[in-house]
Formats: C-alpha cells, structure tokens, sequence
C-alpha cells in the first residue's frame, strides 16, 4: 500500500461519522475496515465480519493490507455514518447494543442482525418482540448441577417467565416475575458463550438464580432481548412520564464484578472462609460456589455518609487474613480480604464508586424494604 493512501485511510477514520471508532461497538482506534460496507472495524468486530463470508463483508488491516485506490474512494465516500443509516433503520429501544465490553455474543449477534439478517431494516423480522415466547434451553439443576433440557415460556401479558421440568406437564415448575428479575450473560462461569444467569427475588425476597445456555447465540440473544421488551412495555405503563431513554437503562445490568474473597462472620472466633461474591448493582451477594442457586447473604449498599464505607485493614481484634478490607453499612461490618493488592483495589474502588452514587427512587424503595427485611 501507498504511503498516500495509508494516510488517506488514518484521515478518512478520523472524519465526522467516523470519528475513530469501531462502528458496530464504538470501540476507539478501529485498526480494521470491511471496504464493502464502508465501516471502520476494532479487531474483535472484524473477526465476527470475517465469519459472516465475504459475500457480506470484506474486510482488511488499515495498516497491514494493502489498499487500492478504489477500497480507499469507497471507505471515504461510505463510512461508519452512512452505513448506520442504512443497516439502522429501526432498532427497537429494547435492543441492547454493544460497546466494547459487552459479552462475545451480543456483539456477534448485533453484527449478524445488522448485516446478515437484516433485521433492523425489517422490522417483521423482530420477533422477539412479540409478547410471547416459547422454547427449549438447557438449564442447570439446582441439586445436582446437571445442564438438562427444559421448556420455557414467556408470557409478557401475564408478566411471567415460566419453566416446566416434566414434558407436557400443566403446571410450570416456577413463575418468574419477569419486572423483577434481571438476566446477563456469564459464559466463563457457566462455561459455555452462550451461558446467561436469571436472577429474580423468591416469595421471601431472597435472591434466587437460575442458569441457562442454549447451543444458537440467536435462541439465546432473543430470549434476552424479548424479556427486555416485556421489562420496558410494562416500565412504559408504569411511569408514562419518564423518558424512555431513561427506562431502558433500568431493563437489564451486568454485573459490576465478580470473584474469589475470603470472609469472616461477626464473631472474633468465626473463621475465614472462601466465597464467590458477586456485585449487582448496589447488592453485594456471596455464595458457596460461583453456580449458587440461593446466596449465603446479602448485602445492599447504601449511600457513603450514611453510615457505608470500605476502608483497607480490619477491625481491631480480626486475625489477618490475605490483603483485608472491610464493608462497613448499617446493619454490620463485614472483615474481608482478596488475594492480592490488584484484586482488593478492584472490589475497593466498585464499591466507593457505587456508594458515591445517589439512590435513585427505586433504589430508596429496595432499601426501605431491605430495612424491613432486617
């Protein structure tokens, strides 16, 4: 490649539309292009381009391919802007769309939406948008902790998520709510890339988990997308006067962090014990093992001031145990430690940034009810 047309290339990425970004999850820098489409591409996105055959897209390294000056006319006469108006034409509110973290799946099946399936330039296609959904996942027993094949129901009318353990039985073995419960996707921890975790509150407002994957990322991404919608139909019946944009941000939320820490209980005698944590949202919850059906505990986080802090080291008369910190909210203090400096700096500063946060409306009702609970 020309070293004109390799500079043509760095200056047609920076353009307004284009703005050096990856354009399918707004990743910065996009060292790939699909000179087909006319879209610059970060390297994750430019491998899901590449499966899709090159009778979609094709694509090339901006610096390590060579670029005639046809591919080169094309990228500056197309780009990220001009391809989104036409692959973009009507993505429904519900529909997540990635950004550079977002799980693998999500933004392979974004990708494949947009330019194999063609979804979003035809709505008819859309059919997790429908108030109903019926289908097969594997899901994980909560006792034996086997994947098995079971029979789900979406009902968006009735607000329920339902699944059967017994084939062609009348009764659902559980109703989920579906206002209430939150899904993301957790491929490391149920080991396969499409594995999604189900979390809702049970009668006694515990929180309960169930865990799914289904072999087709589609099945998988329109199950999710489907619950979302039925979220944000009744979120829009609910609070008619809060704008949309707001109320997708209340559909679904990844996790803010998860893994390994050892914990003590109040007691000075009470010995340290290894519990997989898990930060959602503003509730920190730990289990026996990262597949927990029901958590051993519950923490909310409230507000920094109102008596919640994490400090490093323990209270005094705790025996040390790997790199300590501790959780001080109202109910308790909670002694805890990471295996390293690197990981205790993580948990320290999720959870400082999520006390630093103001308790939005619902989040002053949960810890109303979280006070109830005590």
């Amino acid at each position: 490649m020309s070293g004109g047309n390799h500079r043509r290339l760095l200056d047609i990425r920076l353009k307004p539309g284009n703005d050096n970004r990856c354009a399918d999850c707004n990743a910065e820098e996009p060292e790939w292009a699909s000179y087909s489409i006319g879209v610059f591409l970060c390297a994750t996105c430019c491998g899901i381009h590449r499966s899709l055959g090159t009778h979609i897209s094709k694509t090339k390294g901006i610096k390590l391919d060579n670029w005639d000056d046809e591919q080169v006319a094309a990228m500056d006469e197309l780009g990220n802007a001009s391809a989104a108006k036409k692959y973009l034409v009507s993505v429904p509110p519900c529909y997540r769309r990635p950004d550079k973290n977002t799980p693998a799946v999500l933004k392979e099946q974004w990708i494949k939406a947009k330019y194999e399936r063609l979804e979003f330039q035809n709505p008819e296609r859309q059919l997790y948008l429908m108030d109903e959904k019926s289908g097969y996942l594997m899901k994980r027993g909560r006792d034996d902790g086997k994947f098995l094949s079971r029979r789900f129901e979406l009902r968006g009318r009735e607000n329920l998520l339902m699944y059967y353990t017994k084939e062609g039985a009348k009764s659902p073995k559980a109703k989920l709510p579906v206002d209430k419960l939150n899904c993301c996707f957790v491929p490391s921890k149920i080991g396969n890339l499409n594995g999604m975790q189900i979390s809702y509150p049970d009668q006694r407002g515990h929180t309960r988990n169930i865990y799914v994957f289904s072999s087709d990322g589609k099945d998988i991404v329109d199950w999710y997308m489907a619950i979302r919608n039925v979220k944000l139909t009744r979120l829009r019946i609910g609070l008619p006067h809060v704008e949309e944009s707001e109320l997708v941000q209340r559909l679904t939320s990844d996790f803010i962090l998860e893994g390994w820490l050892y914990k003590t209980g109040p007691d000075l005698k009470d010995a340290w014990k290894r519990r997989w944590f898990t930060f959602d949202r503003r509730k920190l919850l730990y289990f026996d093992e990262p597949l927990g059906a029901y958590a051993k505990g519950e923490i909310f986080l409230g507000e920094a001031g109102n008596d919640c802090s994490v400090y490093h080291g323990l209270p005094n008369g705790r025996t040390p145990c790997g790199v300590p910190f501790t959780l001080r909210v109202p109910a308790r203090e909670y002694p805890l430690a990471a295996e390293c400096e690197e990981e205790r700096e993580q948990w320290m500063v999720a959870i400082k940034t999520v006390l630093a946060t103001p308790l939005s409306l619902q989040e002053q009702a949960e810890a109303r009810a979280w006070t109830c609970r005590r």
